[in-house]
């Protein structure tokens, strides 16, 4: 009966006070114990909130769900941010595998994370619209989306979203360079549905050449591989295809093995021309081993449906190349709407946006441009040359000192990247030996304006555009977000370099890229890697570096152990050929 009145007594307690319920008693087995209110009532920040001294949050609208845009949302810490997230991708994509995923050596489930797993750990500040953006509108702050959800649900919805700032991370696509026939007759490799496709059509291809009705010549068109493009993307597919090739169909189509030819073709005079020269000859005589023939200063003049048209440089022939399956991949363009953007700002003529080094649009102050859809449009120290010597001249007297040069050095360093390449091209030890050699009185070392332009002639050559590449878009997004997730802090008190031109500092330390490498798996578990410090690694202990790098590298745990088991599965199994 004492338990019965206890029960009874916290039920009248209950019942009496109804907030009460919001309490939440934790025991444990050793005794300790914890007590919690909860209160279900819902807070918002409102405009009548704001009157009362809390700021409404400022809206940040980002396009992508690429390396960049990715990068920045998982990195965005400031929760003073209303952050809405638009592309028509649902989903982020490991792009550097997906070569693996034409041949089954992983499959596209496993390189792909869902946006709203990341959208989601934001809180409820964050949000994602499956749309595509057609328009920008920057004077009115507006980005004009259309939804992109089948025809059966509906007719596709229109909306536009304002926005305070606006980031601009909607990659590139495939660069056809007005090739007739390239886009109504080739794969490319872009996307995960690109890879899906280029692993379906090549079982179509291996099944057709296995029909009886065929005759020699068509089974070997058929079978006739060809990679347009020399990069790393092309050297890598052209080594993953034929490591499928040779080890799992040449044991389920024996009777067409011998049939198979994979082409790589190079406008340029050499493949991986980007990489160090030790690479490039290694992958050459690798691929001349495994009977892929590279065909370097050939350029697609023309695709049809049977035929590649290719010029010689050296002879100025036009060659045609029978084939059965043609993946292009010879560099990346603008979108279309990116390029209706560039117009409205004044950018024509430009293969991406141009921004400054802290990733702002020229021109737009509350714009941001990211990864493969933008190009960093770094300033020149001749621009800005009579500025830096008025501002180093603290004295007025029309000469610098070597003290005057030492006070801003650090700055000039910073806000021109191409001088500390410059100096360590010349073999320099720092700025004040580049203005030494430009005044023969090293005693005084007093430089007038016409010799402090002198010294500092040849540094603008060192100027170099940064690669469209996964790893400068994902660094790109790190840096963007944690400049706003300080940007109140360094309003009031900046840590940038001077500014030349005007007084005070920047806001924030110019984007550095930070090179930590690059691989071109080149197959037969072989990888090449130019890693930083001048050193280059080759062969089966290199591969083994690529997977654990690669497998770090994906966002999510889920990702990498679905990446890894796939690995593990293609080990013992072999790769899947089935068309599902």
């Amino acid at each position: 009966m004492s338990r019965f009145a206890f029960y009874d007594r916290i039920f009248r307690a209950f019942h009496d006070r109804p907030s009460l319920s919001k309490l939440l008693l934790v025991s444990t087995v050793s005794g300790g114990g914890i007590v919690a209110f909860s209160d279900t009532t819902p807070f918002r920040v409102t405009y009548a909130d704001s009157a009362q001294g809390q700021c409404p949050k400022k809206k940040v609208v980002v396009l992508g769900t690429g390396w960049a845009a990715t990068s920045f949302l998982k990195n965005l810490k400031n929760s003073s941010y209303e952050v809405e997230v638009v592309s028509p991708r649902n989903y982020f994509a490991f792009t550097p595998l997906l070569p693996s995923v034409t041949n089954g050596t992983v499959e596209a489930r496993s390189i792909v994370e869902p946006i709203r797993n990341i959208v989601n750990k934001k809180g409820p500040h964050c949000e994602y619209r499956e749309a595509e953006c057609y328009k920008i509108d920057a004077e009115k702050k507006k980005v004009y989306c259309q939804s992109t959800q089948a025809s059966n649900l509906g007719r596709k919805e229109e909306f536009a979203i304002d926005y305070d700032y606006l980031i601009i991370a909607v990659g590139a696509r495939a660069n056809t360079f007005n090739t007739p026939g390239v886009e109504e007759n080739t794969h490319f490799l872009k996307e995960v549905e690109d890879a899906q496709k280029i692993r379906r059509t090549v079982i179509d291809c291996f099944e057709r050449a296995s029909l009886p009705s065929l005759s020699e010549e068509e089974k070997k068109r058929i079978l006739h591989f060809v990679v347009v493009g020399g990069g790393p993307t092309g050297v890598e597919f052209a080594a993953e295809l034929h490591d499928f090739a040779v080890e799992d169909l040449a044991h389920l189509y024996p009777e067409v093995k011998n049939l198979v030819k994979i082409t790589l073709l190079e406008a340029g005079d050499h493949i991986l021309n980007m990489f160090d020269k030790r690479i490039t000859a290694f992958a050459e005589q690798k691929f001349q081993r495994d009977d892929i023939n590279v065909k370097t200063g050939s350029m697609v003049v023309k695709v049809s449906d049977k035929e590649i048209s290719t010029k010689e440089r050296g002879t100025g022939h036009v060659i045609s190349l029978p084939y059965g399956m043609a993946v292009w991949s010879t560099g990346i363009g603008t979108r279309p709407f990116i390029m209706e953007f560039m117009k409205q700002i004044g950018q024509t003529n430009r293969r991406a946006i141009a921004t400054d080094e802290w990733l702002r649009v020229d021109g737009c102050n509350s714009i941001y441009a990211l990864g493969d859809s933008a190009t960093i449009n770094q300033r020149r120290v001749m621009e800005d040359i009579a500025a830096i010597f008025s501002k180093a001249d603290k004295s007025k007297t029309g000469k610098l000192s070597i003290q005057d040069a030492k006070e801003v050095v650090a700055d000039i360093c910073e806000r021109y990247p191409q001088v500390q390449l410059y100096l360590k091209k010349k073999n320099m030890r720092n700025f004040v030996d580049l203005l030494k050699h430009a005044n023969s009185d090293t005693q005084t070392l007093q430089l007038d304006i016409e010799l402090f332009k002198l010294a500092l002639s040849e540094v603008d050559s060192q100027m170099k555009n940064l690669p469209a590449t996964a790893q400068v878009a994902a660094q790109q997004g790190e840096y963007l977000a944690d400049c706003f997730n300080r940007m109140d802090e360094c309003e009031k008190n900046p840590e940038g370099p001077l500014r030349f031109r005007a007084s005070g500092r920047h806001r924030f330390h110019p984007f550095r890229y930070k090179h930590f490498g690059q691989f071109a798996p080149l197959g037969g578990e072989q990888t090449a890697a130019e890693l930083p410090g001048d050193w280059v690694s080759i062969g089966h202990s290199t591969q083994w570096l690529w997977y654990s790098i690669y497998a770090s590298k994906l966002v999510s745990w889920r990702t990498r152990v679905l990446v890894v088991s796939d690995w593990g599965r293609r080990f013992i199994f072999g790769r899947d050929s089935s068309q599902i």
